[in-house]
């Protein structure tokens, strides 16, 4: 897969079992490779504001999709000793259709052609796999929650299952309630915008958070970022770079630009605000994943918003942080390969969970082979190392 803030394609590969009502998941190991740079160019260029040709996003589901392929090809190799049986793509999110007022999602696109992976490997492959839910009425994102509710099933209290990618995503789990999951907003995408931009391109990423440790929050301008209408909306809800960008940011720093740290350190500000306002009434435990926890500054702050609360990463309880995404939509796949939903009722807004995906035939003609009444719908996710 690879997330909101299209820079590399990752893969993880790991062994699931089904034994009782438990599914259990040893990972294999992971890998990631930057997207070739004219392939990144060309899909930066053709993001949201920017509009695109047909011929555009013709080039790019096929450049994605061979970026995909050269990808799964080599996780095949490498960490699974040449033998696998199924390969899960989640393809590349260039467009999610939410209306601006909110409400149901209209759409959501995702390039990478699923035949070039199949060509390579000569293995099915599970993708499309947010379509489905949109189609019923659901935000098609975050489609992780699944995953979560599995993996982190009987912990005690309110267990929040946090992504800190492009845009960062909430599953909340109460032993009383109905999982929910949604998007906060943004997590990196804002960050990252903003680096580039005051670093004149020398920089994609503020590494460490080097530059906005150096910087002050500046109170007004996080008053004003705060002001998004999108943080009042109640959830399920989604949104990506098609809001969060970086004209929306220049818009809204006034006449006198902030120093880049000032800017930065205000950014990480507004992102472990937003997700601390959305769980920070019901959280007890929060299990942080994705590349924003590779920023220290940012998880200082989130910690910050949230005294009281244990805030930690999913190394901790076995899942590895920037593998923990692509981990989530192989036990998607795996459900699709058995006929079952890959979404839990209620969870996305969604009418009916159902059965995500389509399958491309690997070189045999292999098909799924529907919900067999040996495999019935998993109840928990064991981690073996």
């Amino acid at each position: 897969m690879s997330g909101t803030s299209h820079d590399a394609v990752d893969a993880a590969a790991c062994e699931l079992r089904l034994v009782g009502d438990t599914l259990t998941l040893t990972p294999l190991g992971h890998l990631s490779a930057p997207y070739p740079p004219a392939l990144r160019s060309a899909l930066v260029t053709a993001l949201p504001p920017a509009g695109a040709t047909l011929e555009t996003v013709c080039r790019l589901d096929t450049g994605i999709g061979q970026a995909f392929a050269d990808v799964a090809a080599r996780a095949v190799a490498e960490l699974c000793a040449g033998r696998a049986d199924l390969v899960v793509s989640h393809g590349q999110t260039v467009f999610h259709w939410a209306p601006p007022d909110g409400g149901v999602v209209l759409g959501t696109l995702q390039l990478g052609e699923p035949a070039w992976i199949a060509e390579a490997t000569g293995l099915p492959v599970v993708s499309g796999l947010r379509t489905r839910d949109v189609a019923a009425g659901g935000q098609g994102a975050p489609l992780v929650s699944l995953f979560d509710a599995l993996w982190l099933a009987g912990r005690p209290g309110t267990a929040v299952a946090l992504n800190l990618g492009g845009i960062a995503n909430v599953t909340v789990l109460g032993e009383e309630t109905t999982p929910l999951a949604f998007d906060t907003g943004p997590a990196c995408a804002l960050l990252d915008a903003a680096t580039h931009h005051v670093t004149n391109g020398r920089l994609t990423f503020d590494a460490d958070g080097a530059l906005a440790a150096r910087g002050q929050v500046l109170p007004e301008l996080l008053a004003r970022l705060l002001d998004e209408p999108y943080y009042a909306r109640p959830a399920p809800k989604s949104t990506g770079k098609e809001l969060f960008h970086l004209d929306y940011l220049l818009a809204r720093l006034g006449r006198t630009p902030p120093t880049p740290e000032d800017l930065l350190a205000t950014l990480v500000a507004l992102t472990a605000r937003t997700v601390a306002d959305a769980v920070r009434h019901t959280a007890t435990e929060v299990v942080a994943s994705g590349g924003g926890t590779r920023n220290p500054v940012l998880l200082a702050a989130l910690r910050a918003e949230l005294p009281g609360v244990s805030v930690h990463t999913s190394d901790a309880l076995g899942v590895p942080g920037q593998a923990k995404e692509a981990l989530a939509f192989a036990v998607l796949g795996w459900h699709t390969w058995y006929g079952l939903p890959g979404v839990l009722p209620g969870a996305t807004g969604a009418r009916l969970p159902s059965v995500l995906g389509s399958v491309t035939p690997g070189a045999d003609g292999r098909f799924p082979p529907g919900r067999a009444t040996a495999v019935g719908q998993p109840r928990r996710l064991e981690i073996w190392p």
